[in-house]
């Protein structure tokens, strides 16, 4: 269909086992991942550009004319996440009220909470209805380790970002974990972490897409879950293998799209 080669930042809709069906905006990436972690699971590889600094990278503009062409959809969520780390777009917050006044879904923000220690992003994330703060790390050492920021991004402000935010964000506010071989064993440190910021949600992942780090197997998963639903009372607790129901989705987006932002191998 010609229809799926005529979008540059929208992709999907895909089916995400923590949103239902997904359609994605990705704010920030013409082609290359721009992003300030270098996370050793990554699936979309190394960053085009890596980098902390906040800018315009697509026309708020672009988007909306993109929108404005899709077909009859049932979606989810209207989800910014992509190729890269959408708070990074300096219009991440003119974009998400751009979007609410042309679409009645819900929107989503995926980060990866490198930035959520600024005002201004914090100001931008409390327009969205969900939002998805990764903390693979527990430590300044794993945040290092696993995560590989890029210099000037220290695990102490990002943590209390997160925390800052939590107090101020009215919507619901998920913690996403990588959990893989170098972080399983410290389940304890992420249960404390967790009740300390007291999110909606905790979402247990491990990589499943093609990637040069192995995926825990489901025991050790589930394992993690148990202890963590038994030591953070109040917080909902989901896992990337809980049994859930397939949507059959078809994609407007071409597969080349899809495949830049890893959502395919």
């Amino acid at each position: 269909m010609k229809a799926k080669t005529a979008f540059k930042y929208i992709y999907g809709p895909v089916f995400s086992w923590r949103l239902g069906s997904s359609l994605g905006i990705d704010p920030v990436s013409k082609g290359r991942k721009v992003c300030s972690f270098d996370c050793v699971y990554c699936q979309v590889g190394k960053a085009g550009l890596f980098s902390n600094e906040r800018r315009k990278f697509i026309e708020t503009s672009q988007i909306i004319s993109e929108l404005d062409m899709l077909p009859a959809l049932k979606i989810d969520y209207i989800t910014f996440s992509g190729a890269g780390e959408p708070t990074l777009a300096e219009n991440l917050g003119e974009l998400i009220q751009a979007v609410k006044l042309i679409r009645k879904e819900p929107i989503a923000v995926i980060t990866n909470g490198s930035l959520i220690n600024s005002d201004e992003v914090i100001e931008e994330l409390v327009l969205a209805d969900l939002a998805v703060v990764k903390l693979d790390a527990y430590s300044p050492e794993s945040l290092k380790e696993i995560n590989r920021p890029v210099k000037g991004l220290e695990f102490g402000s990002i943590l209390s970002g997160i925390k800052n935010f939590r107090k101020s964000y009215m919507g619901k506010l998920a913690l996403q974990v990588m959990f893989i071989k170098n972080n399983k064993q410290n389940i304890s440190e992420y249960a404390y972490l967790a009740n300390c910021i007291s999110p909606d949600e905790i979402q247990i992942n491990t990589p499943l897409r093609h990637c040069n780090v192995k995926p825990l197997a489901k025991e050790e998963i589930f394992r993690i879950k148990d202890y963590l639903v038994s030591a953070c009372k109040g917080i909902n607790i989901l896992s990337v293998y809980d049994e859930k129901e397939l949507k059959s989705i078809s994609p407007i987006s071409d597969e080349d799209t899809l495949k830049r932002r890893g959502k395919i191998k």
